[in-house]
């Protein structure tokens, strides 16, 4: 089976990198020994930018995966698929 985020997937690497030039950017203003608060605010940025993709690769597999294993009318996959949901979003809501 493909992820559910196969088909947006050159532009999910797409936003990886933006986000790996913000950390890098990150890093610079350390070296270059920025104001705290203003690495703070890139900081916060970075994060904002990685759970805006956590939360498009959820909708993504909620969309694809859950709905498959649901449209499957399989009751061992259907479980399995909803525990699997609720684990990433019980994960997902502990880091924020």
């Amino acid at each position: 089976m493909t992820p559910g985020y196969a088909d947006d997937k050159p532009g999910l690497v797409k936003r990886l990198h933006r986000i790996e030039g913000q950390i890098r950017g990150v890093e610079r203003m350390i070296e270059d020994d920025r104001y705290c608060v203003d690495i703070l605010t890139q900081i916060s940025a970075a994060n904002t930018a990685l759970e805006s993709l956590a939360l498009k690769i959820l909708d993504d597999h909620v969309r694809h995966c859950v709905a498959a294993a649901l449209a499957s009318g399989h009751e061992t996959d259907v479980a399995a698929k909803t525990e699997e949901l609720l684990a990433a979003v019980r994960r997902f809501s502990r880091t924020r």
